[in-house]
């Protein structure tokens, strides 16, 4: 768990609190400055969930298909099917630029823990909240120096408040599309072979970054087309998601019993109405695709955790340490005094979440799509009327143009899809609160959902990005004028929203944060009696980590499942129906690979959601795999790791230059990863 001695393998470090002796003591390497160094200025993030890596001197990146899945769909049209069919470049000129896509690369990390710490002193409730959105402000306008084009900065809560990081990126948001496969072998197998292994799939899209017009040249990882070897220490450099390891157990609890079956149950809903909505035409079917993609791996995520809650002992675990850890408090005055009675404090926050959470969950199911869009435009004109210190997160100056390229994207707008998923959420919300309740009356007034729906999506304008650039700036005089009905429903249910999110902030987040964070505390200062407080790694924030691990398989039921796939086996798997069908370009170029390559493999790393497109990195620094899912075991990785049966699932690059060399007939790019070394910055864009 995050808040107990790390074993070997375990962990999703930050990279300014490695622990190096640990690795030189179990693998005989310990990485120096400047390998760290080279593979964080390699790595970077997808701002919408995903992780990346430079693979080449000209900004080539490497991510998942899946990654780059919304940008294929919206590259599509009635002539070109790029999520299904893949999408494919010969020369610069060819390459499409992804809408409303953005690239973030680690600049530096700054520990600001004093100085949250003495601005939220003595505070709590409210003005704990206000207090942090003070400081907040204050770091990141420092943080952008003037230039939030080209830097964001986010102020990440670590070890649930213990600490406090201010990490600066650079933003990149000229991001286009250089090559992805067919989704019928970058998803071989589909949803029943998701989470599982043996896997064959080729997750891969390449994409390229560009600034002022010219392709950046970073540092990037050498592309190893060898692959990893069995039993290879193998490093992960990602940004895995939110993991719960150092939750308490009344937290858990909460989860298990309250938050997860609620999700479950909307995502299952939902995966149900998008079934229907894509039987009813070829055309529906492609409108639908991404999204159905994505319900479907977030209902196996989340009920891969629910059950590990349920069948495992995890709270029953966590309520004796939670208790040893109160017991330690206790035995002494002075930490009495300095961490107090944190577990109450939390199980006060819970009972008072436990009260809003189904009108939170209910208002956040009726503002999907261009909803939610109008829902930004009201509350970010409100929000910019107060002094940027008292600004919620995610509208202080230094963040508004991230707020303005997402509203600026020139995604498709389906309006038959977004009717009825609208309508969708709305009846949820009645269904949830009741038709009689206060909130379903105010945003439903006396329209049934789909009559509501209907109107609002046939009615509105915000279907054009022109639109919702040209209201959000027109500040808050333009959306108090504007007629759209989109916008005109927002206003209405705003007020609600607001109040929601104050008493959420004030009651439920803000307590939480100081608990846990007088409990991470505590749990330092106990470790560092105890003289292990280096082997302590704080829980994911999709900020950027490394973790490491061996490339191995694992024993299940009784059954040895080997590390490596390989060609051969793909086409043994493959049946000729969806979703074991293989691409006409693989089936054609069987003759041509070589059936010994390996296609996936298997390795001990720490993993979760957040960590796709995650490479591989082998002691030398270079590329030799590109994460894209974990086996079931792992889907427990939020709660804990399990070393005997927790892997992470990764395409080889063997496999990758195979497909690119023999399948795609892509070598100017098999050039670029093998051959471009030597490629140097001078004349280059400055990164």
């Amino acid at each position: 768990m995050a808040t107990g001695t790390a074993r070997a393998e375990e962990g999703m470090w930050t990279f300014n609190h490695l622990p190096v002796s640990t690795l030189q003591k179990t693998y005989g390497f310990a990485p120096d400055a400047a390998w760290i160094q080279h593979v964080v200025q390699s790595s970077a993030r997808l701002a919408e969930g995903c992780s990346a890596s430079f693979v080449s001197g000209d900004g080539l990146v490497m991510t998942n298909h899946h990654c780059a899945n919304s940008c294929l769909a919206a590259l599509s049209d009635k002539t070109h099917d790029y999520f299904r069919n893949g999408f494919y470049s010969h020369s610069p000129a060819e390459e499409r630029q992804c809408p409303g896509m953005e690239l973030d690369r680690l600049d530096n990390i700054s520990d600001v823990s004093a100085r949250v710490t003495d601005a939220t002193k003595g505070t709590s409730g409210a003005a704990y909240t206000a207090a942090l959105q003070q400081v907040e402000s204050e770091l990141t306008k420092d943080c952008v120096n003037g230039d939030p084009t080209h830097w964001r900065c986010d102020m990440v809560s670590l070890f649930h408040g213990g600490q406090t990081a201010l990490y600066r990126y650079r933003r990149y948001q000229d991001v286009r599309v250089v090559m992805a496969p067919e989704q019928g072998i970058a998803f071989f197998g589909g949803d029943p072979d998701n989470f599982s292994y043996p896997r064959y799939d080729i997750d891969l899209s390449m994409l390229r970054v560009y600034d002022g017009g010219k392709p950046v040249h970073t540092p990037f990882l050498q592309f190893d087309p060898m692959g990893p070897k069995a039993g290879e220490l193998v490093f992960t450099s990602g940004n895995p998601g939110r993991t719960q390891r150092s939750l308490p157990a009344s937290a858990l609890a909460f989860q298990r019993d309250i938050v997860n079956p609620a999700i479950i149950g909307y995502l299952s809903t939902r995966e149900g109405m998008l079934w229907e909505y894509s039987r009813q035409s070829p055309g529906h079917a492609k409108e639908a695709e991404d999204a159905l993609f994505s319900i479907q791996n977030g209902l196996k995520s989340y009920s891969g955790t629910q059950a590990a809650l349920r069948t495992g002992d995890i709270v029953a675990r966590r309520a004796k340490e939670d208790a040893a850890l109160q017991s330690w408090i206790d035995a002494d005055a002075g930490r009495r005094k300095e961490y107090g009675q944190p577990f109450h404090d939390i199980e006060q926050a819970i009972a008072v979440e436990k009260t809003l959470f189904p009108a939170h969950l209910a208002l956040r199911m009726a503002l999907p799509g261009l909803a939610e869009d109008a829902m930004t435009l009201v509350d970010g004109a409100s929000e910019r009327e107060k002094p940027d210190a008292k600004r919620h997160a995610g509208y202080h100056e230094a963040q508004l143009g991230e707020v303005e390229t997402s509203l600026g994207a020139k995604e498709p707008v389906y309006p038959q899809l977004e009717t009825d998923t609208l309508a969708l959420g709305l009846t949820l919300m009645r269904q949830t609160l009741g038709a009689d309740d206060e909130l379903v009356r105010t945003v439903l007034g006396t329209d049934s959902p789909e009559a509501l729906a209907a109107r609002l999506v046939k009615g509105t304008k915000l279907a054009d990005p022109a639109v919702r650039v040209a209201l959000w700036k027109g500040g808050q005089k333009a959306v108090e004028a504007s007629s759209d009905p989109m916008v005109v429903f927002a206003r209405r249910i705003y007020p609600a929203y607001a109040q929601m999110r104050e008493r959420m902030l004030n009651e439920v987040t803000s307590p939480l944060h100081k608990a846990e964070g007088d409990i991470a505390r505590a749990i330092f200062a106990r470790a560092k009696a105890e003289g292990h407080a280096d082997d302590i790694y704080p829980d994911a924030t999709f900020s950027p980590r490394l973790s490491w691990g061996t490339v191995k398989g694992w024993t299940e039921n009784g059954k040895d499942i080997p590390p490596f796939t390989d060609f051969a086996g793909m086409y043994r798997h493959a049946t000729g129906s969806d979703p074991f069908e293989l691409p006409k370009r693989w089936l054609d170029a069987k003759s041509k690979v070589d059936p010994a390559t390996h296609v996936d493999f298997v390795s001990t790393n720490d993993i979760v959601g957040g960590n796709s497109g995650s490479p591989v990195i082998d002691r030398n620094g270079h590329a030799v795999g590109l994460i894209f899912d974990g086996n079931l075991p792992s889907l427990a990785g939020d709660l804990y790791y399990d070393i005997s049966n927790n892997r992470a699932v990764s395409t080889d690059t063997s496999a990758i230059i195979a497909a690119l060399r023999d399948v795609y007939n892509e070598p100017t790019l098999v050039h670029e990863l093998i051959d471009g070394h030597q490629a140097t910055t001078s004349g280059a864009t400055k990164p």
